[in-house]
């Protein structure tokens, strides 16, 4: 049975410092799950917010374009990492593409998917995230400390 490694993966440099290391360390038989969670912007303006939502309202436009570009960062970003893997002599079989949209949370999400029969999570220290962490980003940390049963490993 193949080892099946999901990696939590955003558009940044850490994330594919975390690919790097995959190619680098793991056996080109091992299954990588590419695994993004796309943030929803456009629900900000769907929670009911005296004070915010006539101005959510107002730039749902500019909400959707923002998460339209997001997605396609995403599918690039994605692209990209199954191009490295395969440079780096995994076969196209053994890479999975996999891009959601926010469920309960990244974080939360990324677990949930590992839950489904993983072996482990790759991860960057860091991701885009406006907030950062002390020492690991916020979704690493979240994370680090919720998960149950699984081995994870963060890639500086």
């Amino acid at each position: 049975m193949k080892t099946r490694i999901l990696v939590a993966l955003d558009d940044s440099e850490n994330a594919f410092r975390a690919v790097e290391f995959i190619s680098r360390t793991f056996t080109h038989d091992h299954e990588i799950t590419l695994f993004s969670v796309l943030q929803d912007m456009t629900a900000l303006y769907e929670h009911y917010s005296p004070e915010l939502t006539p101005y959510f309202l107002t730039q749902r436009d500019a909400f959707t374009s923002i998460d339209d570009k997001k997605k396609d960062l995403i599918k690039e970003a994605a692209e990209r990492a199954k191009d490295l893997l395969l440079k780096a002599g995994f076969e196209e079989k053994n890479i999975i593409l996999k891009i959601e949209q926010q469920k309960k949370g990244i974080a939360r999400d990324i677990i949930n998917e590992a839950n489904s029969g993983y072996d482990a999570i790759v991860m960057g220290r860091r991701g885009l995230s406006s907030f950062t962490g002390f020492i690991l980003g916020s979704v690493s940390q979240k994370v680090l400390n919720s998960a149950k049963n699984i081995s994870i490993m963060v890639v500086d």
